[in-house]
């Protein structure tokens, strides 16, 4: 024995007598507890990622006059700033549409904070009467997910969307003096308004001019109040005039005199109080019928714990019922992440708590029932210490931050199993108490520190990952390190002080050299002396290099297939409709019947909602994507709910394969584009597969972008396959007579403002009824049929000078011809998109995406084809590879230079202890020897290797590091005592299996908690197969190499 004793058995013996020590453990178990009471619960992490849309319109320009004159000045402009990670621009007729992404980490507020500074501070990039408007800036976060939607519908023909919007109105209202809501808006809203339709013939006949009649109703619904006047000592206030209240009032507005006869507004145009003429549709499929509905979709302000709000909004709408909400008006929950989150916080813990029972299991069958209840209370005050420093960190209790503790059960208890166990062998010899737990902590102390460092060089490095992937998973490397540290802490503190009141009463079973330590000693003798060790080496070293060579050929033939993320088991997924532009909002909702008759045939799917004109209310995939955009009548969704994933057999993503086969052929038939968009397992991209065409003209982009469409319809399981270059459009150009409009003394002005109101509708002014939550606007309209070839609204009168009236006609001619597509920008650089995922039995989007570039490469040698840089696009046409490709290419560089930087870390660590450049290659030689376990665990389970494959490979190399650290000190330990050198390897072999096996088994324990996870199997396969093969061959090769290496050292 070392007649010192280290710093890690001087605390051992510092708190093993002291009273503290009980109180510092009930301490930690209480902050762990209330950790979990406090720290909001979530279904996904938080990321701090902004958006910012800004739209700057330009009234009457077409797109490439956009582009010249707004898109691209305002690019340089957004350029000069910092911390953007990717700028999109869309220069459309008659606006620009700029989105800016910002690096994910940069604040919110000091995002739009730079953001308003440089729009404000570059306000002279645009010549003041160029006719450009303002900039309206839309800042978008995650926080604007609705994390809950409630869906308003009736099954009563008497109950309208009209009826439903009001209902939804007041509830509006009501949810938003819960604490914690944010922004609560109601989509497929049906507001009212006082149409006054007006007939061009009768108001001809009057004399009356469209511009007149809007001066009209504006002058008529004004009233001044502020005024005061003193009588007889008293201030009375005055108010003149009073605001239109009732259409019936507007109706009675005198616009004229006739023969001495006042002319009311009634008498030249129908007004009446309708709903307004939709542009948008909710509908509720049920049973094959549709019904009129609208959505209420409530987002969380940050910070908030969403369990807890969306039971308090659940429980406020049962309260209003038969107050708020009539009789006949149903409620349907079709989004709740407070539910889903809770859910699946709730079977994390349990795991987490199957978890730890196991490996206490484990240690009582291993070691005995009262080494158990020690390795366990570590544990448990391990974990309760890691959740209080979880929330510190700022974590919320999510799947990922719960996955990491699961994770990391097996490696926490590591540092326990290891002092237990050297405190039960030392006891066992018989030893005295008091002073052999100590020495037992001391003799395995300096290797267990080492060890754990190793662990966290290995680990922490992944929370510098970029990208959005980094800190979706940072909670894994950072609460397993911290959790490291704390588990250290615990077993030199507490798990000594409850070894020595549980433990002293032990028997003392004695060792049989014979059983299977004896049996082990034999077999690891067997390549170290005797007649046949060189060839046993030779042989050794044979299976070991074939076995290497076979795993990594697993991922060359296929066996194995690289994927960002496997998909997960969702309760939902949508349906995206794009049908010809031009089309009509109740020819896209005639088509979404069909496509919801059809999809709700899967005895899956419990409801359908419709959104005809607009978009579901969006998910964090939607915000990325910006399906919030989707507002023409030609665009729709089906939001599609399935039954829980318990109650059904089938997989979310096999539910979506089978709609998408149903679905696709009804929309092709009707002429339009569909796709299944389900939700991705982790940070979205903007499509799985993604070709961005540079070109140096929007005609050779357009053409080339066609040609790469067709390649991928010719790729086998390529499916929803799209490309940003719209149908043409017939677009009619009025064109004004200048010289006639001149000299009838019309400005040019007052031609383009009445035919544009007469066309879309104008909202002269509003309403001033009281109890409205919303302003209802009076709008000035012609009849439909005369909006059909424009000759109604031309043969409207305005005034000339001398007081003659000129129809409209007479001022202007038309000509027919297209509608100028849109031209889009990627980082200031005009492109087009083609999107399209895979479907397939390989389901990896990058090896769809590798067939297609292949056949571009053959058919179109001349292109060029870029995988990380953007490309000019100046002098020919080229491709960038984008979408999953490029977070996987990213992630996987990532964790890839993380892996190198933790290597390089445990080498650095090992060489401080050891003092020596040799002894860390052989104590790191079984890295490489956990793909003998991780590859084939893949391919024997059908499963892909993912990213937190990946994460489970990097925390291999701590954890197997950690035995061959374990093996080669005991090595040193024996040799200082002056066992011969192979006595001394043998004997660490035999000793140290024990604990190593252990920590092997808990890990491999803990890891088959999350196999069944549609996320985290990879990183449970890695663990599993990883740890398995790797344990084995360490307890072999490790001694083996060390014995090569100090023979030779000593001869």
């Amino acid at each position: 024995m070392r007649s010192e004793l280290g710093i890690s058995g001087r605390i051992a013996r510092q708190f093993l007598h002291s009273p503290i020590t009980p109180l510092l453990a009930l301490i930690g178990l209480l902050m762990g507890i209330g950790a979990v009471l406090i720290t909001p619960k979530e279904e996904e992490p938080q990321i701090e990622v902004t958006f910012a849309d800004i739209y700057i319109p330009f009234p009457g320009a077409d797109p490439e006059e956009v582009e010249q004159l707004v898109t691209i000045p305002a690019e340089q402009v957004l350029s000069e700033m910092n911390d953007i990670d990717t700028m999109y621009s869309f220069s459309q007729p008659g606006q620009a549409m700029l989105i800016v992404a910002f690096k994910v980490g940069k604040p919110r507020q000091q995002a739009l904070v730079d953001l308003y500074n440089q729009l404000d501070s570059n306000q002279d990039w645009l010549p003041s009467g160029l006719g450009v408007g303002q900039p309206l800036v839309k800042p978008r976060a995650i926080d604007d997910v609705p994390i809950m939607n409630l869906t308003l519908w009736s099954k009563q023909a008497d109950i309208t969307a009209e009826q439903l919007t009001q209902v939804a109105n007041g509830l509006e209202s009501e949810l938003k003096h819960l604490p914690g809501t944010r922004q609560i808006e109601t989509v497929g809203r049906h507001d009212r308004i006082v149409q006054v339709t007006v007939d061009p013939v009768r108001l001809n006949a009057y004399g009356l001019t469209w511009m007149g009649m809007t001066q009209i109703l504006q002058n008529a619904n004004q009233q001044s109040n502020g005024l005061s006047l003193t009588q007889d000592n008293r201030q009375i206030s005055l108010q003149i005039g009073h605001f239109l209240t009732s259409a019936d009032e507007v109706g009675q507005l005198i616009v004229s005199t006739q023969n001495n006869q006042p002319v009311y507004l009634a008498d030249v145009a129908d007004v009446k109080e309708v709903a307004d003429v939709p542009s948008q549709n909710v509908w509720m499929s049920q049973d094959g019928q549709v019904f009129p509905a609208v959505t209420l979709s409530i987002a969380k302000q940050p910070g908030v714990n969403a369990v807890d709000l969306t039971r308090a909004i659940t429980a406020r709408v049962e309260q209003v019922h038969n107050v708020l909400i009539p009789q006949g008006v149903e409620i349907t929950v079709t989004r709740d992440y407070g539910q889903t989150a809770s859910e699946k916080a709730n079977k994390l813990i349990s795991k987490l708590i199957f978890a730890t029972t196991a490996v206490v299991i484990l240690v009582i069958f291993s070691m005995g029932w009262r080494e158990a209840i020690v390795v366990g209370g570590a544990i448990l005050l391990t974990l309760a210490i890691t959740l209080f420093a979880s929330w510190v960190w700022g974590f919320t209790l999510n799947r990922i931050s719960l996955f990491a503790l699961i994770f990391s059960i097996g490696i926490l208890v590591d540092d326990a199993i290891v002092v237990v166990e050297n405190i039960h062998r030392h006891q066992k010899g018989g030893s005295n108490w008091k002073e052999a737990i100590p020495q037992a902590v001391d003799e395995v102390g300096g290797p267990t520190i080492l060890a754990t460092f190793t662990v966290i060089a290995a680990l922490l490095p992944m929370a510098f990952v970029t990208g959005m992937m980094g800190p979706y998973m940072s909670p894994i490397p950072i609460n397993a390190s911290t959790g490291m540290l704390i588990s250290l802490a615990v077993a030199f503190v507490v798990t000594p002080w409850l070894a020595m009141h549980l433990l002293k009463s032990s028997s003392h079973a004695t060792h049989d050299p014979d059983g299977k330590a004896g049996k082990f000693r034999q077999f690891l003798s067997m390549f170290l002396t005797g007649s046949k060790a060189k060839s046993s080496r030779r042989l050794l070293s044979l299976v070991v290099g074939i076995a290497l060579l076979g795993a990594l050929a697993l991922p060359m033939v296929e066996l194995v297939v690289l994927k960002m993320l496997p998909f997960d088991n969702k309760s939902e997924f949508q349906v995206m409709l794009d049908m010809p532009e031009g089309t009509p909002v109740e020819q896209t909702q005639i088509v979404l019947h069909n496509l919801a008759t059809e999809v709700e045939s899967l005895p899956e799917v419990t409801s359908v909602q419709l959104y005809a004109g607009t978009s579901a209310p969006m998910n964090f995939n939607g915000l990325v994507r910006h399906y919030f955009t989707r507002q023409s009548q030609e665009l729709g969704d089906l939001q599609v709910n399935l039954l829980g994933k318990h109650e059904r057999d089938r997989a979310s993503h096999d539910i979506a394969r089978e709609a998408r086969e149903r679905l696709t052929p009804i929309a092709e038939k009707a002429g339009g584009v569909l796709k299944v968009v389900e939700i991705p397992p982790g940070p979205p991209v903007w499509s799985p597969i993604l070709a961005e065409v540079y070109g140096p003209s929007q005609s050779m982009r357009e053409d080339a972008a066609m040609q790469v469409q067709n390649a991928f319809r010719a790729t086998a399981d390529i499916v929803d396959i799209d490309v940003d270059v719209p149908a043409t459009q017939e677009r009619w150009t009025v064109t004004i007579d200048r010289a006639r409009a001149s000299k009838a003394g019309i400005s040019e002005a007052t031609i383009r403002q009445t035919i544009a109101a007469a066309i879309s509708g104008s909202d002269v002014s509003y309403l001033r009824a009281p109890g409205r939550k919303y302003a209802e606007p009076i709008r000035l309209r012609v009849q439909d049929g005369e909006k059909v070839n424009l000759q109604g609204i031309l043969s409207m009168s305005i005034p000339a000078s001398g007081g003659s009236r000129i129809p409209l006609s007479e001022l202007v001619q038309i000509r027919s011809g297209a509608q100028p597509h849109s031209i889009m920008h990627k980082n200031m650089r005009p492109m087009i998109m083609v999107t399209a995922d895979m479907a397939g039995d390989l389901d990896s989007p990058l090896y769809g995406m590798a067939d297609i570039s292949a056949k571009l490469s053959h058919d179109y040698p001349q292109w060029d084809q870029f995988l990380v840089s953007q490309p000019d696009g100046l002098s020919h046409v080229a491709l960038k590879w984008d979408g999953e490709w490029k977070v996987t290419y990213e992630t996987f560089r990532d964790m890839g230079i993380a892996y190198s930087v933790g290597i390089i870390l445990i080498y650095l660590l090992v060489v401080m202890n050891f003092n020596s450049y040799s002894v860390p290659l052989i104590i790191m030689a079984p890295i490489p020897l956990t793909l003998v376990g991780v590859m084939p665990g893949h391919a024997l389970l059908g499963a892909p290797f993912t990213a937190t494959s990946m994460i489970g490979m990097i925390a291999l190399a701590g954890i197997i590091v950690r035995n061959s650290i374990l093996l080669v000190d005991f090595v040193n330990q024996q040799l200082e005592q002056g066992v011969e050198l192979a006595d001394a390897v043998v004997n660490s072999g035999v000793v140290r299996a024990k604990p190593i096996i252990l920590t092997a088994l808990a890990a491999m324990i803990g890891a088959m908690f999350i196999l069944d996870d549609p996320i985290f199997n990879g990183l449970a396969i890695s663990l599993v197969f990883g740890l398995f093969a790797s344990t084995l061959l360490t307890l072999v090769v490790i001694p083996v190499l060390y014995y090569l290496y100090m023979r030779r050292k000593i001869a």
